[in-house]
């Protein structure tokens, strides 16, 4: 990415409403590529929400949802406690972010990731981690331009895929 300002972006705690919005914008092959591949049921965003509105009341961060600078929904950037037990760092505190096809490449996913480690941080958490696809260049550039290094190489569970696990020290940055 070249040196040009990062956008404006605001973060929110995801309503009932962003439930419809998520399935909307990551209804995309494109953007569910390292997700699975196929789209999800509303269902599943509408749990998502509830889950991130509580993460968000009993810890102080989630998922929030991604306005651009107009306010419209363009994804999630945030953090929660990884849910996989018995694959990745169970309970550690994961950053993510997922954008809708339109918002890629013009710095949304960094600009909302650095404030999602203000939030983090000032919420009391010491270190978070990222685990990434390693075909998802985009995500990978993301984690790199947060300084985050690669400590751990996988194999996920569900497809076999290499992925990385990226890892940031909050005290230290």
């Amino acid at each position: 990415m070249s040196s040009r300002p990062l956008p404006v972006v605001q973060l929110r705690v995801p309503t009932d409403e962003d439930a419809l919005a998520w399935h909307r914008v990551f209804d995309d092959p494109d953007v569910m590529e390292f997700h699975g591949g196929a789209t999800a049921e509303l269902s599943v965003y509408e749990e998502l929400t509830a889950r991130q509105r509580r993460h968000d009341a009993e810890r102080g961060f989630c998922l929030w949802t991604l306005l651009d600078e107009d306010g419209e929904v363009v994804g999630f950037t945030g953090a929660q406690p990884w849910p996989h037990e018995g694959f990745g760092p169970y309970g550690e505190i994961e950053i993510g972010w997922r954008l809708a096809r339109a918002a890629w490449g013009k710095g949304y996913a960094t600009a909302a990731a650095r404030t999602t480690l203000e939030r983090v941080r000032a919420a009391g958490v010491e270190r978070v981690f990222s685990m990434i696809d390693a075909r998802n260049e985009r995500s990978i550039a993301v984690t790199r331009r947060l300084g985050m290094e690669v400590v751990e190489t996988f194999a996920t569970p569900d497809s076999g895929r290499k992925g990385y696990c990226f890892r940031l020290d909050l005290s230290r940055s």
